[in-house]
């Protein structure tokens, strides 16, 4: 390949040809409208649950309440994840809506 290009050549290259018309979109079409077809609806799939046995489940044990050092009761929580700190959290998080008191006591 020769780098010795000339300049007519390096025009013609980077721009195209100078006579060479250019692209010209037909716009005199009309717009028309497709015809609206009405088509019965199709049977709903329903998405199948997964089977909630398969996943393994962390229990978290709570121990919540209003009051400080007052009546505890204790909750437990169930997490999808392996995470313990994760379901840890998560269930932290959700006693917390309900309760001012929140203590782990543990995570199985």
């Amino acid at each position: 390949m020769t780098t010795d290009l000339t300049e007519e050549e390096m025009r013609r290259t980077l721009f195209g040809e100078p006579g060479a018309p250019a692209l010209v979109i037909d716009t005199h079409e009309q717009d028309t409208v497709p015809e609206i077809v009405i088509t019965e609806p199709t049977a709903v799939l329903k998405k199948k649950k997964l089977s909630k046995t398969l996943a393994s489940r962390l229990r978290v044990t709570l121990r919540v309440g209003n009051e400080f050092e007052g009546k505890m009761h204790e909750i437990v929580h169930e997490a999808n994840t392996l995470s313990s700190l994760v379901a840890e959290q998560e269930a932290t998080k959700i006693a917390k809506k309900k309760f001012r008191f929140v203590e782990v006591v543990s995570v199985k």
